[in-house]
């Protein structure tokens, strides 16, 4: 059943970069037959992500310490589809067009939620639909009756946008941290 985005943080009308056409962006329970779609949009948005990690570490460091992780991550999105009981995969959907998704967690023991796994197409980037997808994670934490709302997300240049789409839902406490390497 397609949800709505809350009248708050609803991004009233977008044009489709190919076809010219206008529609109400709309988020939904993921579907296994999503998860092709779901694993180009992750791909693309995360590319720029894991290069700047390749760039900042360098090869060596990269290969040995954080590659691993970033090929772990088409893993990681297809066992959100299958962690119902722990995450809600959500699709963020443009008309008929998948544009990107948001996993939201909820723990009903500490009253916190969690914004997860998240991108959004590059081609639909920078127009609002990270930040709406962000703010209807935060109203289906609210709703079930969490008390506070987090995310985590990169320091590095790459992360830049996400930070400022998660400021601009509401996030606006951070705690600084930061992962240091070296080689042996």
């Amino acid at each position: 059943m397609d949800a709505p985005v809350p009248h708050q943080s609803r991004v009233k009308s977008l044009d489709a970069p190919t076809s010219g056409r206008t529609a109400e962006l709309r988020l939904r329970i993921a579907r296994h037959d999503d998860l092709r779609r779901l694993q180009e949009i992750r791909s693309a948005a995360f590319a720029p992500v894991f290069a700047s990690f390749r760039s900042i570490l360098g090869d060596e460091i990269y290969d040995l310490a954080q590659r691993h992780e970033d090929e772990g991550q088409a893993a990681l999105l297809e066992s959100l589809l299958a962690a119902a009981f722990v995450w809600t995969l959500y699709v963020a959907q443009l008309g008929s067009e998948m544009v990107g998704f948001v996993a939201v967690r909820l723990d009903r023991q500490t009253h916190v939620g969690e914004i997860g796994l998240n991108a959004v197409d590059p081609q639909w980037q920078g127009q609002g639909i990270g930040t709406a997808m962000y703010r209807f994670g935060m109203e289906q934490m609210k709703q079930s009756g969490m008390r506070v709302a987090t995310v985590a997300t990169g320091g590095d240049p790459s992360h830049g946008a996400a930070r400022r789409a998660y400021r601009r839902a509401g996030f606006d406490v951070e705690i600084p941290s930061v992962c240091m390497c070296s080689t042996l």
